[in-house]
């Protein structure tokens, strides 16, 4: 997993508990970094299971609720950084659309390494979409919350669904996306 996504977890911490948060989480939690990370390095998922089942522990909030808030705040710092991902699409369900065939492939310039999640995207109707989400990481809750912040950039709210399925012995979490309105 990208540092970057650790990185950002901190300054989510720091923003959202403080910064002696930062310290105890990092001291509470297994990691065979050592909590060190840098933005371009790669790391292990599971310090990222370890950090967040951590501060869940600390904070008295459940992990997936956890990741679903930090999935909002890192949508918003990927606009920062890349801006222009976000302005080639012109709704949410465009946004969605273009993760795997136009924002994955370039990360995928960047970074070779970096193990990305799928993401496959059907519209059903002009209000409602489905997204399937493919990873080897149980990162879910992170990827509806990166979904919910994507809805607030376009200025949209949603409902989201998820449920897991399994295909051809494929495992895969569908999010079933109802648009409900415009952010007034």
């Amino acid at each position: 997993m990208k540092g970057m996504v650790f990185t950002e977890l901190l300054g989510f911490v720091e923003q959202t508990f403080g910064a002696d948060a930062v310290d105890d989480l990092i001291e509470a939690s297994v990691l065979p970094s050592g909590g060190a990370y840098t933005a371009v390095g790669t790391y292990d998922h599971k310090e990222m299971q370890s950090l967040v089942t951590t501060l869940a522990a600390q904070s008295h909030t459940p992990a997936n609720e956890l990741l679903g808030l930090f999935g909002q705040h890192l949508i918003g710092r990927f606009k920062s950084s890349f801006p222009d991902f976000f302005k080639t699409a012109a709704t949410l369900f465009d946004f969605l659309e273009s993760i795997d065939r136009h924002i994955h492939v370039e990360v995928r310039k960047l970074y070779p390494d970096a193990e990305l999640p799928e993401f496959r995207a059907e519209r059903i109707g002009d209000g409602a979409m489905n997204l399937d989400y493919r990873s080897s990481r149980p990162f879910e809750a992170l990827a509806s919350g990166l979904i919910l912040g994507a809805a607030h950039i376009y200025g949209e709210t949603v409902r989201i669904e998820r449920s897991s399925h399994e295909n051809g012995g494929e495992k895969f979490v569908r999010f079933s996306i109802q648009k409900t309105g415009a952010i007034a």
